[in-house]
């Protein structure tokens, strides 16, 4: 049976201390001759035409999110345990925590890219398959799992998680304006593919705990998309009645295409005497999914549970470490939501980013060149935001490469990129996010880390 428990999903978004990324490497965003600055503003044209090694053309991996490992996995003598160990004090421990934590992600997957010279502009054709996903835990739910019964009450609001899943066929132009000397503007035409789609929403859980139970009031809505998915159900003795407990995909249909949709994105930039200005934005559009399997609480919604009593004697049957283990095990009960079926269709927004650069060439040597970029993803609860600022060097035809640093949510960041693009052959690699410290400031880096690389045929 391919059952994915909701429990094991919510265990994920408390445990996971970081998300994959994969989209385009901003270390590339001013770098000459780096083939894919398009789909970062698409005004951008390349000098040459090229054709992507299939699946290699433009791949990127990327750890990301401002809850970090060692907020939630520590060292004693030896032995790696969780922050709810008794041997860690509260206070250190919560000390790690933000009130909101973040992972958010992108991954793309470039099936195939191309780019040409026609029609008086730059062309570009892309087949892209795409993942967004991200999540947001607020720091009260770390408190619970840590402080346990040594706190009364616990608000526990606002845990998203969602991801969605796509494909996508694009097509890209650009073109200098004739009639304004300096400017060029770009566009890309995006058809969209909804393969999967899921978003939890546990807007609401007011726990009073008790000596040998807890009442719980809870709010939360799960929705589905995806082919064949269905959800289990469990029963509840104490108040007779069934609930969500859990995920399968046994059911009719089978995975492929659940959704339509469209997106456009739009470029431009302006040379100005050794400044060139450039501005962005990028997947506008939406996704219409035909299917939409809901979970639901129907409101607020109050029970008791007597299913996590924590004992500070780290011996005892319910030590802080085993009641953990059991509660990553059935938060999916906390919540006891009911299962609402089909409702039908349902229409979810891309997760637009803005892009606002400004490029300096040093007028006595205009092979070096400085960039400050602002990238700014509105997601909802997962919205993020860097500036990263780039010196850029192409000493020869055939090589080019940049160093950068960059601030933003996610925090401090340093990367770097370099490029070969002789005729007939191109290789880059580089890394937006670079795990260490800047060593004499010792000022810590975000547990951010990221490598791009790509293979392509200019000719």
């Amino acid at each position: 049976m391919k059952s994915l428990k909701i429990k094991l999903l919510l265990a994920t978004i408390v445990m996971g201390p970081c998300a994959a990324v994969a989209q385009n490497t901003y270390s590339g965003y001013f770098l000459d001759n780096y083939d894919y600055r398009y789909q970062m503003n698409p005004s951008v044209g390349n000098e040459k035409n090229f054709v992507s090694f299939p699946a290699l053309g433009n791949l990127n991996v990327r750890l990301g999110g401002t809850l970090h490992v060692n907020s939630v996995l520590y060292n004693i003598d030896g032995r790696t345990c969780l922050f709810s160990n008794p041997a860690i004090s509260a206070s250190e421990a919560m000390s790690k925590f933000k009130d909101n934590n973040r992972l958010d992600g992108n991954v793309k997957v470039p099936v195939m890219s191309a780019g040409f010279k026609a029609w008086g502009g730059y062309n570009t054709v892309s087949i892209n398959a795409n993942v967004d996903f991200g999540a947001a835990v607020p720091k009260s739910l770390f408190s619970l799992v840590k402080e346990g019964v040594s706190n009364r009450t616990y608000d526990i609001k606002d845990v998203r998680a969602h991801a969605m899943g796509y494909g996508e066929i694009a097509f890209g132009h650009s073109r200098d304006i004739k009639q304004v000397p300096g400017l060029r503007v770009g566009a890309t035409l995006k058809f969209l593919i909804g393969v999967a789609n899921a978003d939890i929403q546990l807007d609401k859980a007011n726990l009073v705990l008790g000596e040998d139970k807890w009442t719980a009031v809870t709010n939360a809505n799960i929705y589905g998309n995806l082919g064949g998915l269905q959800y289990e159900h469990d029963f509840d003795k104490d108040s007779g009645r069934e609930y969500v407990s859990g995920v399968n995909l046994d059911g009719d249909g089978s995975i492929g295409p659940n959704g339509f949709g469209i997106g456009f994105d739009l470029g431009a930039q302006y040379e100005w005497n050794n400044f060139t200005f450039s501005a962005a934005v990028l997947d506008l559009g939406f996704i219409s999914w035909s299917r939409t399997m809901k979970a639901s609480t129907d409101g607020d919604r109050t029970f008791d549970t007597d299913a996590y009593i924590f004992n500070v004697d780290d011996d005892a049957p319910n030590s802080f470490e085993s009641e953990w283990k059991r509660m990553r095990d059935g938060l999916s009960d906390l919540y006891q939501l009911s299962d609402k079926g089909d409702v039908g269709s349902r229409t979810t927004g891309l997760a637009a980013t803005l892009n606002f650069g400004v490029d300096y060439k040093l007028p006595y040597y205009d092979k070096l060149h400085f960039g400050l970029l602002n990238s700014t993803r509105i997601n909802g609860p997962y919205t993020w935001t860097q500036v990263r600022l780039s010196a850029n060097v192409a000493p020869v035809k055939v090589f080019s490469a940049d160093v950068n640093v960059a601030a933003g949510t996610f925090g401090w960041s340093f990367g770097w990129m370099l490029n070969v693009h002789t005729t007939g052959f191109n290789f880059f690699a580089g890394m937006d996010h670079t795990l260490g410290k800047l060593a004499k400031q010792g000022v810590p880096l975000s547990s951010n880390a990221q490598f791009a690389m790509g293979i392509n045929f200019p000719f």
